[in-house]
């Protein structure tokens, strides 16, 4: 089998799969080597950036997929569905990246880390699909533990977790004074509305 046929199975296998594929799939459906199913996918990311192609291949965790190309995003929406919208506050983003850089990791060590209960952004993430659970950790209690997914890697432009930038331990202080802050927010409004509520009985 010629290259250019192999290089026509392989962007239809992504095509078809409609999601991020490991190249020892494509490898064992070619019967070639995974270090050929690699040149071959690297000829074709060549060939669509080289010619202005309307789709790429993009790289998540070791495993391949064909994505439109960022050039289009202006008219892909005037004919598809609008993809879906979160808003990610500082509450989220803080969480998240607790999770990215910490995973896998339990509700309790992230809460540890920002000084208050974590369980709605945890849960948010996770609804968004930017967080998910990896399964429970061997210790009292069987807790669970948490990770980043694909759609992580792809919503920050990341090839792997090994791609996140470094942070320091000064980072971590802001993060807890943020998440202190946060909480005595919520304390001030917990107590506001008391205070109404006392004064309505009155």
């Amino acid at each position: 089998m010629d290259k250019n046929k192999q290089k026509s199975i392989i962007e239809g296998i992504l095509f078809a799969s409609g999601d991020s594929i490991e190249p020892d799939r494509i490898g064992k459906a070619l019967s070639i080597a995974n270090d050929e199913v690699l040149e071959l996918i690297n000829e074709l990311k060549s060939e669509y950036e080289n010619n202005d192609r309307g789709i790429r291949i993009i790289e998540v965790d070791g495993k391949y997929q064909l994505c439109s190309s960022k050039d289009i995003y202006e008219y892909l929406v005037k004919v598809a569905k609008q993809p879906r919208k979160y808003v990610l506050t500082e509450v989220l983003l803080e969480t998240l990246s607790i999770i990215a850089y910490k995973q896998p990791v339990t509700k309790a060590e992230i809460e540890k880390i920002r000084g208050v209960s974590s369980d709605h952004a945890v849960n948010r993430l996770v609804q968004f699909n930017l967080a998910q659970e990896l399964g429970r950790l061997d210790a009292p209690g069987r807790p669970m533990l948490f990770g980043t997914t694909d759609d992580f890697l792809r919503a920050f432009g990341l090839s792997s977790t090994d791609d996140l930038p470094k942070i320091s331990s000064v980072q971590l202080e802001e993060w807890k004074q943020e998440a202190e802050e946060e909480a005595e927010r919520e304390y001030n409004l917990d107590a506001d509305s008391g205070s109404e509520t006392k004064d309505e009985l009155l």
